[in-house]
């Protein structure tokens, strides 16, 4: 097996990972668990870092692959694609704020961003493994990928 065709299944498994973890990390803080937060929250970085050299790995090498769905499918999964990946450019500085903050002791800031970053973050997962879902699964690519 090739190790491209290895790929999506892989990153569906990295957000899942990291949508386990962003959760449980929210879990723990909430209740005023901070060294289990921050290990969660440095997993899910971590997870989501590696998703994120596969993806761009999978496409530099394999390019766009069309959505196979016809009919009502299309605009749902075209609008859940676009705000996927509008929200996934946007949530890299929100992390990167977020994580710059903790890291110079600015707790009050980092709660307050962390209140963007965390919803945006979990549905950038959530629906990149429901992308996922529908364009290999639901409705895999005609030349067989």
């Amino acid at each position: 097996m090739d190790v491209i065709t290895l790929l999506p299944p892989v990153q569906a498994s990295l957000n899942v990972t990291a949508a386990t973890l962003i959760s449980a990390g929210y879990y723990f803080i909430r209740g005023g668990n901070r060294s289990a937060h921050k290990i969660c929250m440095i997993g899910a970085l971590a997870v989501s870092t590696l998703f994120f050299i596969f993806y761009l790995y999978y496409h530099s090498v394999v390019g766009n692959i069309p959505f196979a769905g016809q009919g009502a499918i299309r605009p749902l999964y075209f609008s859940v694609l676009i705000t996927h990946v509008v929200l996934a450019a946007a949530i890299v500085p929100l992390v990167l704020m977020t994580v710059s903050f903790v890291v110079r002791g600015r707790f009050r800031k980092h709660r307050e961003i962390a209140r963007w970053t965390l919803p945006v973050w979990l549905y950038v997962s959530v629906t990149g493994v429901l992308i996922y879902l529908l364009a290999f699964h639901f409705y895999p690519p005609l030349d067989g990928l």
